[in-house]
């Protein structure tokens, strides 16, 4: 594969995560990088085209340079049905340069799961406790809800944190009751919260990890086999953080440019501040705004759908851009709280799948929001079921074979109807199991040793619940394997017993 040049830029950063940043007018909880690159023989025509752009747009530049601050937050309030004529034109142009030849990664962190993380730091999952699930239910409270006493505890790491943590989750638990059916789900998980809840871990006040976003875009590099490449990073002062743990975390071929100087950076810029700006406009348009609100369902206004055919036209490029273009497992990274992620790619799948602006208002656009609403809770259920279940779901790097070694080395082959079926002898089989998992197409499979080799067999459909299980006990810390497996025919159905 070519050589590749990378730029990177950034948006909502704190660099001090405190309770005077979290307070804050314009706060919100995600930071967002995004890079963009290319192949080295492809740079030249990219910068043609977007060159071409900043001079179309050449009165919108602030200082000399035109950065995404040109397109301001109360554009986005209503997402792209708020943007006036210009900026859907100025809008449309830009996303217009992002195509095949551009490569694409994004992050969406949560500045709250940070912190959260610190605090719990040397508490793991275990068969009986998911600290993963508690974590998460603890961020989303804190962000749904956003009570004083906590935020102010978390930040300013007071001695009653513990305390007023039960306290919030009894007094929500006592709440949710005026609406059991819509709250039920929650309510479960804050009666799990508060039967692990344990001592915390002092946390002072935390600087940004700047290492965060490299992580996702590390696999990402692993995961479209890029070896050759350059990064490039905003110049940003004298202290070079965000430099320093791009070292860190292992890129070597790194340097830092002041975005006058650089069309790349610029690009990341304008990238990161879209993204930004829209996963924010629809937070706050999902956000309780009062403590009556809170106990009922919060939908998209009806504004959000009444789109023209320009402003629709943006959410299909927009999709493409980011669901389509080169894609790849790890294009998007995020923590274990993904929520305004999950909803952001949600809503461009949802606007995707209209064909024009006019279908939409002729669906009963009264009920856009309640329709978006289940589709979206849809891919959070879908996202929190799999968390608990953990299931190892990492791709593998991209390349010519139609087959892997897994890490017992048996043959694993990236279709997984091709892997040959357990055999049973007169209705019983008992091997050596080594390991188990399921497929990307949700097949159970075994990996079997025979002979001192190892080899992945497929299991019957009727294994998939127990396959979940063991799998999910093992990333619980119970690994159940290698052990002796006595595998079951029984009047049509299947079991298989842990000897």
């Amino acid at each position: 594969m070519g050589k590749y040049h990378f730029y990177y830029d950034e948006s909502e950063h704190s660099r001090k995560i405190n309770l005077n940043t979290v307070n804050a007018d314009n706060y919100y909880d995600n930071f967002i990088a995004a890079i963009v690159g290319w192949k080295v023989e492809n740079e030249k025509s990219v910068f043609e085209k977007y060159v071409a752009f900043e001079e179309k747009y050449a009165d919108r530049k602030s200082k000399g340079e035109l950065k995404s601050q040109t397109l301001r937050q109360n554009q986005f309030e209503n997402g792209f049905a708020s943007m006036n004529k210009d900026n859907v034109c100025f809008l449309a142009d830009l996303l217009s340069i992002f195509d095949g030849d551009t490569s694409i990664y994004f992050a969406v962190i949560s500045k709250i799961e940070y912190i959260v993380a610190q605090i719990f730091d040397g508490y793991e999952n275990s068969f009986l406790f998911d600290m993963d699930a508690m974590k998460y239910s603890i961020i989303k409270a804190i962000l749904t809800y956003r009570p004083k006493e906590i935020i102010e505890g978390v930040f300013e790491n007071t001695g009653e944190l513990v305390t007023a943590l039960k306290e919030f989750f009894q007094d929500r638990i006592r709440r949710n009751k005026a609406n059991i059916s819509l709250k039920q789900r929650e309510t479960e998980a804050f009666e799990e919260v508060l039967m692990i809840l344990q001592d915390i871990h002092e946390a002072n006040t935390i600087e940004w990890d700047y290492s965060i976003a490299f992580w996702g875009f590390n696999e990402y590099l692993t995961e479209r086999a890029i070896d050759g490449f350059t990064l490039t990073i905003d110049k940003e002062g004298e202290s070079s953080n965000t430099l320093n743990a791009a070292k860190q975390v292992g890129f070597n071929m790194v340097m830092e440019v002041d975005s006058k100087d650089s069309i790349g950076i610029r690009m990341a810029d304008m990238l990161a501040g879209v993204l930004a700006k829209l996963l924010k406009a629809l937070h706050n348009a999902l956000m309780y705004n009062s403590s009556d609100e809170q106990l009922q369902k919060k939908l998209l206004g009806k504004r959000w759908f009444l789109l023209n055919e320009e402003q629709f036209g943006l959410y299909k490029r927009l999709y493409s851009i980011i669901c389509e273009l080169n894609n790849a497992w790890y294009k998007a990274f995020s923590g274990k709280y993904s929520d305004d992620l999950i909803t952001f790619v949600a809503l461009l799948n949802y606007m995707n799948h209209f064909s024009t602006a006019e279908e939409i208002r002729k669906h009963n656009i009264e009920m856009q929001g309640e329709y978006f609403n289940a589709y979206a809770c849809e891919c959070l259920e879908d996202y929190f079921s799999r968390m608990r279940n953990k299931l190892p779901i990492d791709p593998l790097p991209q390349n010519t074979r139609d087959y892997f070694f897994n890490r017992k080395g048996a043959k694993v082959f990236l279709d997984a109807h091709r892997q040959p079926l357990l055999k049973f002898n007169n209705g019983t089989c008992e091997c050596k199991v080594l390991s188990v998992g399921i497929s990307k197409e949700g097949i159970p499979l075994a990996t079997i040793e025979v002979s001192e080799k190892a080899y992945c067999y497929r299991l019957p459909d009727d294994l998939s619940e127990w396959a979940m299980t063991v799998v999910g006990m093992a990333n619980m810390g119970t690994n159940l394997f290698p052990s002796e497996v006595v595998f079951t025919e029984y009047e049509g159905k299947f079991y298989a017993d842990i000897l």
